[in-house]
Parts: C-alpha cells; sequence; structure tokens
C-alpha cells in the first residue's frame, strides 16, 4: 500500500480541536498539502508522512509547536483616530494596525474608551494547546 512521503502531493481532512474539546477548525473538503513545501505546520506534515489513504491519525501539538506562547507585550493600547476605521471598534472585533516598520498587523479589539482602544496582536490561538484530528484521503502524485 502506497504511503505519504516528502514531496507528495495529499488529500487531508482535519478537524482541530481545543484542550477542553471545542473545536476551533474543520476542513468542509479535503485540503490538499505537498508534503514538506512547508505551507502548514511542520508538526503537521510530519504527521502525514508514512499515513496511507484511509489512515487516521491524532496528533497534539503544544502551544510551543503550536501558535506560540500568549505574550503580553502583544497587548497594547492606542489612539482610537489613529485606527482609522470606517465604524467605531467594538471588543472582539477585528483591526488593522500599522507598525512602526512599514507593515500592518491584524489585531483583536479588547476594550474601547472614548481616546483609546487595547488591542491584542497575539494570534487567537496563542498559548493554547491543540489537538487535530487528520485523515489521509488520496495520495496524488504528480509525475
Amino acid at each position: 500500500m502506497e504511503r505519504a512521503a516528502e514531496g507528495d502531493v495529499v488529500l487531508v481532512e482535519y478537524t482541530g480541536t481545543l484542550e477542553d474539546g471545542t473545536v476551533f477548525d474543520r476542513s468542509d473538503e479535503p485540503q490538499e498539502v505537498t508534503i514538506g513545501e512547508g505551507t502548514i505546520n511542520p508538526a503537521f506534515e510530519e504527521a502525514l508522512i508514512g499515513m496511507a489513504p484511509g489512515e487516521t491519525k491524532t496528533i497534539f501539538l503544544p502551544a510551543k509547536k503550536a501558535y506560540g506562547p500568549y505574550k503580553m507585550r502583544l497587548v497594547f493600547r492606542i489612539r482610537r483616530k489613529k485606527l482609522n476605521l470606517p465604524e467605531d471598534p467594538v471588543p472582539g472585533g477585528m483591526a488593522r494596525v500599522s507598525l512602526k516598520n512599514g507593515k500592518s498587523s491584524l489585531v483583536t479589539v479588547k476594550e474601547v474608551s472614548k481616546h483609546w482602544v487595547v488591542v491584542d496582536a497575539n494570534h487567537p490561538l496563542a498559548g493554547k494547546d491543540l489537538t487535530f484530528c487528520l485523515t489521509l484521503k488520496e495520495i496524488r502524485n504528480l509525475a
């Protein structure tokens, strides 16, 4: 039976859950991945190597290997007028902020006051351990 190897294009279905069992992500249809291309988490790719079509595997990613630890230094306040938003910010909403290096970052709005907005630039899953249930559906060799 054929097994997935580095360089293979595979179709995979997955469900991602938090420690309490909450589903945070699920593939609605099989996702195409080229193993070794580096477009997905390395631990996810590593788990696919050696799998056969139809096989299911569960992997655990501690926060450090998933989206990293939650960093308090990425929670900061910014003047409301600097956000330059088309509508009023609301806690839980998203906003794009300009960084000093000329790039921008998508942030989550945490608190809003008359003149200030507290934002969080951490990934929403930072600091969380993740579990993925993977099912390899197909191996597609391009040759």
